[in-house]
């Protein structure tokens, strides 16, 4: 895939997440077969597929109360693109917290095959 074609779908699915429309830049730009890698142990450190995806997505919507979300990017080289993330949220009966991860979206046949998300600390 061009670095052009990268850059126009990093575009379009980073936009998307400026809007607070995460679910929707999923729906439209993952490959049937994503996959999902999170920097944690347990269920949801390796979720393979689009309903597994969007499952994971949804229990993050049902334990999280999010107060705000930054996004930053994209940052595209090859076929490969980066979006900062950092977050003012609250867990379900836990404390607000401050998170900074960054999303590293690999793309193949114009869609994001998979999804590797960074903690900062």
């Amino acid at each position: 895939m061009s670095t052009s074609t990268t850059q126009d779908l990093a575009n379009a699915f980073t936009a998307l997440c400026k809007k607070g429309e995460f679910e929707a830049a999923g729906q439209q730009y993952w490959a049937d077969t994503v996959v999902s890698v999170e920097a944690m142990e347990g269920d949801m450190a390796r979720v393979e597929g689009r309903a597994a995806v969007e499952a994971k997505g949804a229990w993050w919507y049902a334990n999280h109360e999010i107060h705000s979300v930054k996004v930053e990017g994209p940052y595209v080289n090859g076929n490969q693109f980066v979006v900062r993330f950092t977050m003012d949220v609250t867990p379900k009966g836990g404390q607000r917290l401050q998170m900074d991860e960054m999303g590293i979206y690999t793309v193949q046949g114009g869609k994001i095959t998979e999804e590797r998300f960074f903690y900062g600390s």
